[in-house]
């Protein structure tokens, strides 16, 4: 019986309360281990956040620009396989008409009875008007093997389009897939900045300046507004405001657009005309200018007459990071219009800002 006896209770003293606080203690530092590492960013500096948030944002840019190549050539890829449809569609229709015809033609030969052509001849009462028949008949006949022909030819177009359309649905869809993918990575990095920006104190946030505060897009258009006005004095096209002058018309209409968006906001992805991502803007400049440009920076570098930093003008585009995932219009006097990131509306900025990768000459 003493097998099944309960064991007697001891009370928490002496070295089981020593144990249990010596545990106890080790919990509560290897809580405070985790929470120091989950909760580190609070510790960094306003200056380490800045630089850990422009980090973010250039990787997003990165993202960014890829974002809108994908976007379009997916956008190129559904307006084929739109026409490609249509064609399609035409075709089928003609084909259709085509089929009636033959089945006409076959119908009156059944009704005929595809009697032996010297038979009709000898049957026949007024065989000179038979003889006349049998060479329209022959001519239906060319016809019909003419018929057949086009529309053996329209179902082998038919099928090479379809074909067409099918790689344009494949393309289509990885375009598709890539833009999510895109967009997730994009996503993710702005959702890390903002959470970055958020630790700071306001007065923090008032000191970074550029970065703007964290969701405050009315104080970073504000902030944006009190530089160009501080910044540009008289319009730049102006003489006495002792600025270079563009070099050509289209690069001067390209500057001033690019002024008179100065406070718009930055949306990843938008072209204008209220919002812009910085190949968005500087692609919008030069279409108010009649020139096309392509819609990312790694194409835009390109569109043009490469230009080193000391030749910089007016309506020159500016690009950086070795990635070339940034991109500014250049204004004359060391500087840009450009637009920043999500804390920062399109605005004046000098270009040595951020590490300088190369320019080019689009007008």
């Amino acid at each position: 019986m003493a097998a099944h006896r309960k064991p007697r209770q001891r009370s928490l003293g002496g070295h089981t309360v020593r144990t249990a606080a010596t545990i106890a203690l080790a919990g509560a530092a290897t809580t405070a281990g985790f929470e120091g590492t989950g909760h580190a960013e609070p510790r960094l500096s306003p200056a380490q956040v800045k630089a850990r948030v422009d980090k973010l944002y250039e990787e997003a840019e990165v993202a960014t620009e890829k974002y809108d190549g994908a976007k379009e050539k997916a956008d190129q890829a559904s307006r084929r396989l739109h026409d490609l449809r249509d064609e399609t569609a035409r075709k089928e229709d003609r084909l259709n008409a085509a089929r009636d015809a033959l089945g006409s033609i076959a119908a009156a030969q059944y009704r005929s009875g595809g009697l032996d052509p010297a038979l009709q001849l000898a049957l026949s009462d007024r065989p000179d008007q038979y003889l006349d028949g049998a060479a329209f008949a022959e001519r239906v006949g060319d016809r019909q093997a003419g018929a057949v022909a086009r529309v053996r030819k329209q179902l082998r177009e038919i099928e090479q389009l379809r074909g067409a359309a099918h790689i344009e649905l494949t393309a289509l869809t990885s375009r598709q897939a890539e833009l999510k993918r895109a967009k997730r990575t994009i996503t993710g990095k702005l959702d890390s900045a903002r959470q970055l920006l958020s630790r700071l104190t306001d007065e923090q946030r008032s000191r970074l300046g550029d970065l703007g505060a964290a969701g405050g897009a009315a104080g970073a258009v504000r902030h944006a507004s009190r530089s160009a006005a501080r910044d540009l004095g008289p319009a730049p096209s102006s003489p006495s405001a002792g600025s270079v002058a563009a070099p050509n018309s289209r690069a001067a209409a390209a500057v001033s657009y690019a002024y008179g968006k100065l406070g718009s906001p930055y949306v990843w992805g938008a072209t204008g005309p209220d919002a812009f991502d910085c190949s968005g803007l500087a692609q919008a400049a030069y279409r108010s200018a009649g020139v096309q440009l392509p819609r990312t920076t790694y194409a835009q570098i390109n569109a043009g007459r490469r230009v080193s930093r000391s030749e910089l003008a007016p309506g020159d585009l500016v690009f950086f990071y070795s990635g070339i995932s940034h991109v500014g219009i250049y204004v004359g006097n060391g500087m840009m219009i450009h637009a920043p990131n999500p804390t920062a509306p399109v605005r004046l900025a000098p270009v040595d800002e951020m590490p300088f990768a190369g320019a080019a000459r689009v007008a």
